[in-house]
């Protein structure tokens, strides 16, 4: 596993899912984790549980202001910006194209394409001052392959695989580690969602399918250490077994 004692985290979506099990496996591996989340008590308790080397900042990933202000306040707090997991996303609406409610549609966008970008660009300049650092992006399968009712978050992943494959492009050679982690099903509030729709085959999955929120947790520390250097500007999909054992989630 990675050594990240010492070093800063901000995880964005950190309210819960792998968001909250990332805080918790980060910090138990001697990080100093900044939570950001729209969820101000929830992300408060949890800084609260993890202790002094939490910190909880309410932030709305789709408004680059926030962001940019978190990251700062994280600097000022720790005194470093190390590692940025873009985790923050949504699978609402799920509907078909001729029926999805625009604005509802709009938002997964500014959420899921627009946060991820405005992290990276909030974290760039930081990083690339302090001579590197690892960017990590939360994709999914729906990147690569459609499913019916999701257009926003099939588009949405889509295009954050680019923004990782365009960030090693321009920065992968000035110290930026970026990389994305497809993670699979996983057992989560947005399975809940997708169930709830009855739509497509993924909400038909049983729950026993879904793989635990630590999981990608423990990959993201993982992706975090020289091991994984070489899927630097790729991809790295949960659902491989070869994967799983290189992180040592399976025998």
């Amino acid at each position: 596993m990675s050594d990240v004692s010492g070093k800063t985290v901000v995880i964005t979506g950190a309210s819960k899912g792998i968001g909250e099990a990332a805080a918790r496996v980060f910090a138990e591996a001697g990080a100093k984790v900044a939570l950001l989340a729209r969820s101000e008590e929830r992300i408060a308790e949890l800084a609260g549980e993890i202790g002094e080397a939490a910190l909880a900042i309410p932030c709305d990933v789709s408004r680059y202001w926030e962001v940019a202000a978190a990251l700062e306040a994280t600097q000022k707090a720790f005194g470093s910006l190390d590692v940025l997991i873009n985790n923050a996303g949504l699978i609402e609406p799920i509907a078909g194209m001729g029926v999805a409610d625009p604005d509802a549609w709009g938002h997964t966008i500014d959420v899921n394409l627009k946060g991820v970008f405005h992290g990276m660009r909030a974290a760039l300049p930081v990083m690339q001052a302090a001579g590197g650092g690892s960017i990590l992006t939360i994709s999914s399968g729906a990147a690569h392959n459609p499913l019916e009712g999701w257009s926003a978050y099939c588009a949405s992943k889509a295009a954050v695989a680019m923004l990782t494959r365009s960030l090693h492009l321009e920065a992968g050679a000035a110290g930026i580690r970026a990389m994305g982690l497809s993670p699979g099903t996983v057992a989560t509030d947005m399975q809940r969602e997708i169930k709830a729709s009855g739509v497509n085959p993924v909400s038909q999955l049983d729950w026993s399918d879904h793989i635990p929120a630590d999981w990608p947790a423990k990959t993201l520390l993982w992706m975090c250490s020289a091991d994984a250097d070489e899927f630097r500007g790729e991809e790295i999909s949960l659902r491989e077994e070869a994967i799983r054992r290189r992180v040592g989630l399976i025998a």
